[in-house]
């Protein structure tokens, strides 16, 4: 069986994460991934931890992030490479770029050069702002979106102020995530249409789109959501609670059915009504004298208290430990990949198809398929060697 994109063909010229886990996304579900690198080292290989594949020092985030991929190496300031590429349009249906606005187009590269090669060509963009507006110049990270979305004004607590995220929000679930929706609505369009288009992806957009929940109250009533003021963010009992061992417990019962048995398995049946008062110090003395409860025992020792139980009550987990756990063990959500003679463990897709086949292999080194995609276009070994000297 091929992967469910089979014959989607995509050049991603992107770097980082935004870009390359969104074509990672797609290279999992089949589609075949040109990755378009200019010489300058993606900053993604040096994240430690780092390995040796083939004799390129890289990360494990590297060869997960960039794995179902080829490479190419193209100085794209020069003519001779902008040709190539524009040779390889007329065979792909994506392109995928994370400049900023403006870049592609000095290169000659843009959705207007490039979808008069190609007219059904689907060209996805994802910056920071956005190609218009007052910000579209500017650089930024994902911190700076979540900032400029709203999302950090409510994340944390009102003693800690805005906290930082274990993982990229705005870079994945904005951008990646984002793109690969709009790219795959873009894919469904041209069936019926015959032409590509240009998609314009905005990690701060799509980051302000994930206010979806609060969000719709505070546009509607002029009130915005504040910290430790939402019953999801420090309001009520939903909260993580330290246990005596240093570790951690999340407690979720939000629903009168979860919080009444919570309660009485901590042994404090009367404290339902308590999880119920509208008033804030109602609501901080109960989640005092919940941690207060919690410490007195280790991690080990709750999970067997609601071992049986079904109170949205579960242990933080570490990463490693969320792994060997019979949950990502049972669902499939770590492989084993061949690397050089050995087994590479990974996080696999995690989209489960009936008929998708997963066959993944870690992201190969730099330029490795260079010689062999020039030489699928008709180029001579003068040309190639023409195009792939250093200057």
């Amino acid at each position: 069986m091929s992967g469910s994109l089979s014959g989607l063909k995509i050049l991603d010229f992107s770097t980082l994460l935004p870009g390359p886990y969104a074509s990672m996304l797609m290279a999992d579900m089949g589609a075949e991934v040109l990755k378009v690198e200019s010489g300058r080292v993606d900053m993604v290989h040096s994240i430690a931890p780092n390995i040796v594949n083939e004799g390129e020092k890289t990360s494990y985030a590297n060869l997960t992030l960039n794995r179902n991929k080829k490479s190419i190496v193209l100085d794209l300031k020069r003519e001779a490479c902008v040709d190539v590429i524009k040779r390889l349009v007329m065979e792909y249906d994506i392109v995928l770029e994370q400049f900023r606005p403006g870049v592609m187009a000095k290169l000659g590269l843009d959705y207007e050069t490039l979808s008069q090669i190609n007219p059904k060509l689907i060209y996805c963009s994802i910056t920071g702002y956005g190609q218009t507006g007052p910000l579209k110049d500017k650089a930024g990270h994902d911190i700076n979106y979540l900032a400029l979305s709203g999302i950090s004004s409510y994340s944390g607590r009102s003693d800690t102020g805005p906290v930082l995220a274990g993982t990229q929000i705005a870079d994945i679930a904005g951008g990646s995530h984002h793109a690969v929706m709009s790219i795959m609505a873009a894919v469904i369009a041209r069936q019926s249409t015959a032409q590509g288009q240009w998609l314009d992806v905005s990690m701060t957009d799509a980051a302000f789109s994930l206010n979806a929940l609060f969000g719709a109250g505070a546009l509607a009533s002029g009130q915005s959501p504040q910290l430790s003021g939402t019953l999801l963010n420090g309001a009520c009992f939903y909260d993580y609670y330290q246990t005596q061992d240093g570790r951690h417990l999340s407690v979720g019962g939000l629903e009168p059915k979860f919080a009444q048995e919570f309660f009485t398995l901590l042994g404090k049946p009367n404290w339902f009504e308590l999880s119920v008062s509208p008033k804030a110090e109602t609501q901080q003395k109960l989640r005092e004298n919940i941690a207060n409860i919690i410490v007195k025992k280790s991690l080990q020792q709750w999970q067997q208290i609601f071992a049986d139980s079904d109170v949205c009550v579960e242990p933080v987990l570490t990463v490693t430990e969320a792994a060997k756990s019979d949950l990502m063990q049972q669902r499939q959500m770590v492989i084993d990949v061949p690397l050089a003679g050995q087994m590479l463990k990974q996080i696999a897709p995690p989209v489960k198809m009936a008929q998708q086949r997963i066959n993944t292999t870690p992201a190969t080194i730099t330029g490795k398929h260079t010689n062999e995609i020039l030489l699928s276009l008709g180029l001579s070994e003068g040309d190639i060697l023409n195009i792939t000297k250093k200057t």
